[in-house]
């Protein structure tokens, strides 16, 4: 598996997670209201502003877990990138003496 596909695959997820979270902050300032409604009266709000809460802590559960799957998987893509870097350093283009060295 290459680096670029897992790079890929993380910058994916990181765009769903800003997408996600983008569309919670739209749901909000549409719909969501300052009262809590409590009166008899009043059913067909009551049952407008639960169905709003529980999208909104659905939404709010797929955001928190996408947001630990990309902070995870960023964390491993630059550990390995840090560890392949410390185990085989490029020598750079100007450093001669360092690529004709014989190995021991």
């Amino acid at each position: 598996m290459s680096a670029t596909y897992l790079i890929s695959v993380w910058v994916v997820l990181g765009v769903v997670t800003l997408i996600l979270a983008i569309y919670r902050q739209i749901l909000t300032l549409h719909y969501e209201e300052d009262v809590v409604h409590l009166a008899d009266s009043e059913q067909g709000e009551i049952a407008k502003q639960t169905s709003l809460a529980r999208h909104l802590n659905t939404i709010d559960g797929w955001g928190k877990s996408l947001t630990i799957v990309v902070t995870v998987v960023g964390l491993g893509l630059a550990t390995a990138y840090l560890y392949q870097a410390w185990e085989s350093p490029n020598p750079g283009p100007n450093n001669f003496y360092r690529m004709n060295t014989p190995t021991k």
